[in-house]
Order: structure tokens, then sequence, then C-alpha cells
């Protein structure tokens, strides 16, 4: 079996490096690591930077916001940090955070550390021979799927993260928010996006209840044990966890979720190994959630025209950084396509009233 199923690591893209000699020194200090640091970089993700670090026999992942973003909202280290800390002792999928590190004159920006969790994660590009076969995907999925109600079924107060956000107003908050972003982040005209969040914002359904929310559940999310890919062993990017409506964050997972039917024009543009035979439709995927969860999903278009609107607005942000410079990543080229694909598959979600 190919090993294009476990999580590769690159030399640290041009205008991505960190200062080597200064995080040596300072992990050397705080976590008394011995050797010459090794530092390679995770590509996959669009939003936080991630890295491996290596040092004799030790691995540690580093997480720091991206090169000119706003590190004081969607990129807050600290935030990510005090999840992790927090989840720790109640949910056993959440990786153990090691440190955190608030002085950005030490590479640039805040950052964590933590332990590195070794498994297998399902990408939109997998080799033909590490794809599962149907049987294994359908048990990968209804595994992501339990892990999913299960994160949203966390004691908070038990977790300590009842003040971690707040519940009440969530779901208008969200789309307000996010279409203050898309209005900030706008490098170009989409009416499709714009109709969508208007939309959104003339049909709000009432709040189903508070939870703790991942924000970004989806395949590449989740760290799977290589000899059991049904089972999930960790939870990864916890960077805009909160607290909220549960069905908002199935919506944003139903956002990623593109099915072998969909149109051509979508499943360019999928990010993730949804399509592959044994996966659920989204439909599905809401009924094995609402089986697995007891909540019941009412209006299941507004959540996935959510979903698809907000992952429209975070790839709008990421190609207005591309756009400004800040960055030199190639996939984030041609993200202005992917944002207007988003924005009339929600138009033709709405239309239709299904997902």
């Amino acid at each position: 079996m190919s090993t294009n199923h476990l999580d590769q690591t690159i030399a640290p893209r041009k205008g991505e490096e960190l200062d080597t000699p200064a995080l040596q020194a300072y992990l050397q200090q705080e976590l008394g690591l011995r050797g010459a640091l090794e530092i390679k970089q995770f590509p996959g993700g669009f939003s936080n930077l991630t890295y491996l670090l290596r040092a004799e026999d030790k691995e540690f992942v580093l997480r720091r916001p991206p090169f000119g973003a706003n590190i004081k909202s969607a990129h807050d280290m600290g935030r990510e940090y005090t999840a992790l800390s927090h989840l720790q002792p109640v949910y056993n999928k959440a990786p153990r955070p090691l440190l955190y590190c608030e002085d950005d004159s030490l590479i640039g920006a805040p950052f964590y550390v933590m332990e590195r969790v070794q498994g297998a994660i399902l990408r939109a590009n997998l080799a033909v021979d590490a794809r599962p076969s149907p049987v294994e995907m359908r048990r990968i999925a209804v595994s992501l799927v339990e892990s999913f109600a299960d994160l949203h079924a966390v004691d908070i107060d038990a977790a300590g993260l009842s003040d971690f956000g707040q519940a009440q107003g969530y779901v208008k908050r969200q789309i307000d928010g996010w279409t203050r972003r898309y209005v900030k982040a706008r490098t170009g005209n989409v009416p499709e996006i714009e109709s969508a969040a208007q939309w959104l914002a003339d049909n709000l359904p009432p709040e189903s209840g508070s939870s703790l929310l991942h924000n970004d559940y989806k395949y590449d999310n989740v760290v799977l044990n290589p000899q059991n890919r049904a089972e999930i062993i960790a939870v990864l990017d916890w960077e805009m966890a909160t607290i909220g409506d549960p069905l908002m964050d199935l919506g944003s997972s139903l956002g990623y979720w593109v099915q072998a039917d969909d149109p051509e024009i979508l499943r360019q543009v999928a990010l993730g190994p949804t399509m592959l035979p044994g996966n659920p439709t989204r439909a599905e995927f809401v009924e094995l959630y609402a089986q697995k969860s007891g909540r019941s999903i009412e209006n299941p278009v507004f959540y996935y025209v959510y979903g698809l609107f907000k992952v429209a607005v975070i790839g709008q942000q990421i190609y207005k950084r591309y756009k400004s410079g800040y960055s030199k990543d190639p996939r984030f080229a041609h993200l202005n396509y992917v944002v207007r694909v988003l924005g009339q598959t929600a138009v033709r979600a709405i239309k239709r009233g299904r997902i």
C-alpha cells in the first residue's frame, strides 16, 4: 500500500521559513531540547502554517499564523492553545499542547508547540493504491460522523470552556461576521456570494442549542490509525473552536462535502476525498449525524448554504493575502475561481431547496 495516506512534509516554502537558531535556543530553554533542530513544513491546509520540528529522537509540531494575516482574530494562537489545554482531560482526540509563545519577535508571530500525532490523513489527492475500498471508506465516514457528534457532546463545564464563546445569538453573529469579512476581503464582484449572504440573513433559523464547536471539521483535520483507518486517533486544527450552535458546525462540514454526482465544476475544486465510493451523500451525512447526536435538523439547506458561504469567505481572505503579496503559495492563485464556484453552488441549493 502507498504511504500517500501518511502525512508528508516538505522543506519550508519560500517566504515561510522560520528562524532556526532563535527557535532552537528557545526550545532548548523551554523544553530541554538537545541537538540540532530540523524544521520541515506540512504542505496541506490553507490557513495557519504547520511545521514539524525534529531534534535527535524527538518530534513536535509548531503552529503559527500565516504571513500577512490578522493574528488578533481568526489566527489567535493563544486561543487554539487554550482550547487544546482544556480539552486534554475530557476529550481524548485533542493533541497535547506543550507550550505557547506570545512573543512575536522570535519567529515573527505568536506560536504554540504540541505533540506530534502520527497517523494517516485522507486528502483530496490520495494515490490510487492508498484509497480506501468502498467498505473501508464507509466505515471511515461513519467514524467521522460519530466522532463529530461526540465532540458536540463534550461537557463544556467539565472542560472549563463555558466562557470560551457566547452561545446566545451565535447564528446571527456568524452570518453578520462572515458577511463583513467578505466585504473586507473582496477583490472583485461575485454576485452569487452576495446573494447567498442576503438569503442567509433573511432566513435565520432558531438557535438549536449550545456545544463546543470545531468549525473546520473535515477529513484532512482528523488523524486515522494507519493499521485501522476507521479509528480516529486525533482531531487537528482548533483555530476556530468556540462555543455555539452545533448545527452551524455541521453546516461548516457540509460546505466541504462534495459528492460524486455534483456538477463537474464543483468536483474540480473538492478539498477532500468525499467523492470516493463508500462515502455518504450530504443528506446521508446529516441523517447519520442526527441519529448519533439525537439532534433534529429541520432546515439542512440553511446550514449547507452557510457552510458554502463560510468556506468561500475563507478562500477570499486567503486569495486577498496572495494578491497582496503576503504568500507565494501557488495553490492560492486561483482561489477567486473557487469562491465563484461555491457561490454558484449556494444559489443552486437555495433554488432547489435541497442539499
